[in-house]
């Protein structure tokens, strides 16, 4: 089977290394991919200026592609899978319409409302003055969330009244995040751990993955500004065998159900983002697609063939293909550019990957990476790459992850050094 997989990060590469372990899989198109997956021995990087829905699809179709997976949120938001299964194309991932419990923070919240799923408080705003007007009248610390898809960088968590009503003003006003701004989610702000649960789904069924912890801040304890995430780890010491069964019961079933009964049958990776509070599990949002960097530390645990699974879950049968996951954890940890989450410079040549990649029950995964003609490894993003690291249990994992990325260096490069010491 030939495979198209679109995007180009981390979670990319770490999807490539996995569909490439299957016997069924004879080649990964990767677009537009990075450094990692470029020239491997079955994947590659697919250079292509057109990456519309339908052009992919044309390749797609020309290139005899028996499987495509969309690996990040946009091309979801504009209806990839729509056009693929038109053009009559096996693709993972939700429709348009289901994928808005991710694109839009109004709609999932709404949503969980009529469908009885735990989460926070809430109103949402089309108008600036009553959104102020509604932050004056609530006697309740508050999150502040831009409904559109912003790059992961939509959610604010204000200290005060004046820091909320400021990033109103810059989201509703200002429009820093343009028209994902249209409209806000003000929400209760909760306390207590978080946890992500991803889940495997055809429409009907879902099975549960490792469930997994990030850290979302640039720098070591939990201190700077949120990014796309700097490390995480599976599986989380947190998600006991009867917390991960009152998750499917209360949040992912109920959410297969109601998108069922809305007339959009949900088929991808549901994610869950989770706070654990004194009242219980609540969501914090729903993303439509494998996480960024969890992905990296929950496929390496993964038993079983990927392609099999995501191909059951295509044709609504993953009872059948039901993965399989190994024991022990694993823990990746990502280095990114200087400035990173903020302006970054690229293009500096990237020493010590090889060295890592030898390490044993080691794997780095590239994200923000190029080569050049002649093979030279280059920044080329904020986050750069990531290393991941197994082991027995946690400790053995980090101790991994963090001996590769000591062999790893570019100018610039940062990382965290306290990924997984919530639970050391």
């Amino acid at each position: 089977m030939r495979v198209l997989l679109i995007g180009g990060g981390g979670r990319e590469h770490a999807l490539a290394w996995k569909l490439a372990q299957s016997p069924h899989v004879e080649k990964i198109f990767v677009a537009p991919g990075n450094g990692g997956t470029a020239g491997g021995d079955r994947a590659g990087n697919l250079q292509t200026a057109d990456r519309r829905p339908a052009a992919l699809a044309a390749f797609a179709a020309a290139e005899g592609v028996g499987l495509t997976i969309i690996g990040p949120e946009a091309p979801l938001a504009e209806g990839i899978v729509d056009v693929f299964r038109a053009a009559g194309l096996r693709c993972f991932g939700p429709t348009q319409a289901a994928a808005r419990l991710e694109t839009s923070k109004v709609y999932a919240k709404d949503f969980m409302a009529r469908h009885g799923i735990p989460t926070a408080a809430y109103a949402t705003f089309d108008s600036y003055d009553r959104a102020c007007a509604h932050l004056r009248a609530v006697d309740y610390p508050v999150v502040i969330k831009a409904s559109g898809l912003a790059a992961g960088k939509g959610v604010i968590v204000p200290e005060d009244r004046a820091e909320a009503e400021a990033a109103l003003r810059s989201i509703m006003v200002e429009r820093v995040f343009g028209a994902a701004g249209d409209e806000v989610v003000i929400e209760e702000r909760l306390a207590g751990p978080e946890l992500s649960v991803l889940a495997f789904s055809d429409g009907e069924r879902c099975a549960l993955m490792p469930a997994a912890q990030d850290h979302k801040r640039a720098y070591d304890g939990d201190r700077g500004p949120n990014t796309g995430g700097m490390g995480a780890y599976a599986p989380a010491p947190l998600a006991t065998p009867e917390l991960l069964a009152e998750v499917r019961r209360a949040v992912l079933q109920p959410a297969l159900d109601g998108m069922r009964a809305e007339g959009a049958p949900y088929v991808g990776v549901l994610y869950a983002g989770l706070m654990l509070t004194r009242a219980g599990v609540r969501v914090l949002e729903f993303n439509c697609r494998f996480g960024d960097p969890e992905t990296q530390a929950i496929l390496p645990l993964l038993e079983s063939d990927l392609a099999e699974t995501l191909t059951a879950c295509v044709e609504g049968r993953l009872a059948a293909a039901a993965p399989r996951w190994r024991g022990g954890s694993a823990a990746t940890v990502v280095a990114a550019s200087r400035g990173y989450p903020g302006g970054y410079a690229v293009g500096h040549p990237i020493r010590g990957v090889e060295q890592a990649a030898a390490l044993a029950e080691t794997v780095v995964f590239q994200a923000g990476t190029r080569r050049t003609d002649d093979g030279q490894l280059l920044t080329d993003g904020g986050r750069v790459l990531c290393v991941t690291g197994i082991g027995i249990d946690l400790r053995q994992a980090l101790a991994r992850a963090y001996a590769g990325m000591a062999c790893i260096h570019f100018e610039g490069m940062h990382y965290r050094r306290d990924i997984g010491g919530r639970v050391q």
